[in-house]
């Protein structure tokens, strides 16, 4: 029998009341602005509150295919944005990773559509899940992707070539990039939170060194004038993912330095971040959270 400590026991009734605030967020305000990226690639943003992760569509003959679905809640304006792009029901879903307010609308979605993502996402959506920001139950089976890959997929539809590549142990031990070839586009998921600290999800397999590695390796492997969608922030540009790379190599840069002075993670929170770095505490990913991750990480 599983036994608990008084400290486990609260953070469980933490992470159960942050769940329970999730889910009844109100969606009422939110609305989903369509923007058109380049070719036949659009992206879903959230606007008015939090709606979720960025959500890319590819739009063609061939139909619709969305990148990530967001929360449950906002499943009927997901549906309608999509309608004013081109009529009909989505016929692919691919997750980047397993997060609620990326995967939130699978269950309704996989009514239609085939639901793609790495083999990791599938087994996160079957189990219950804890992180440090809540406990999420187990998925229905509706939810899950029936379609999995290992290192990398490519689709064919919409007179696209679809690559899927996962990037190991970054935010999650399941994120995957989607670069659609001749539209010049790329999702990348919630490896690029555009101009704010990323939220690295340590509890299922995230790094903050990997992630690092893992953007170096998207921003070698994609043409200079490509669009990038972010998980999370506005549309972007290769130029600014760089910039965002530099962040994250001069944030681990000075969390090694002090490390290897013999200080502790209190003594560097103390400290704080550089100067240069401050502004990035722009999202709900503050200054202490980031330079834990980064510790943690280490």
């Amino acid at each position: 029998m599983r036994t608990y400590t008084l400290n486990n026991l609260k953070i469980i009734i933490i992470s159960l009341l942050i769940a329970q605030a999730a889910y009844s967020r109100d969606f009422t305000n939110v609305e989903l602005k369509t923007i058109h990226v380049s070719g036949n690639i659009y992206m879903l943003e959230g606007i008015h509150g939090f709606a979720g992760g960025n959500i890319g569509v590819s739009i063609g003959d061939d139909g619709i295919l969305i990148v990530d679905d967001q929360f449950s809640k906002m499943n009927k304006k997901i549906r309608t944005a999509l309608a004013g792009l081109k009529p009909g029901q989505p016929r692919f879903v691919l997750n980047t990773h397993w997060h609620g307010d990326h995967t939130g609308g699978n269950t309704d979605f996989s009514k239609n559509a085939t639901i793609i993502a790495h083999q990791n996402v599938r087994k996160r959506l079957m189990h219950e899940q804890t992180n440090a920001l809540a406990t999420t139950p187990a998925r229905p089976k509706q939810a899950w992707p029936v379609i999995t890959f290992d290192e990398s997929l490519t689709l064919h539809f919409n007179n696209e070539t679809i690559k899927v590549l996962h990037l190991p142990n970054g935010h999650t031990d399941g994120d995957s990039i989607i670069y659609f070839t001749e539209s010049n586009v790329v999702h990348m998921g919630d490896h690029y939170f555009a101009g704010m600290f990323p939220f690295v999800d340590i509890a299922t397999g995230g790094n903050v060194l990997s992630f690092a590695d893992n953007v170096k390796r998207a921003i070698d492997s994609v043409p200079d004038d490509v669009n990038i969608i972010p998980g999370h922030g506005p549309l972007s540009n290769k130029g600014e993912l760089i910039t965002y790379y530099k962040m994250l190599q001069d944030s681990i840069r000075f969390v090694q330095q002090n490390l290897d002075k013999g200080m502790t993670l209190e003594e560097i929170l103390k400290i704080g971040l550089p100067e240069h770095l401050k502004s990035w505490e722009t999202g709900f990913i503050k200054a202490d959270k980031w330079l834990t991750f980064i510790y943690q990480s280490i």
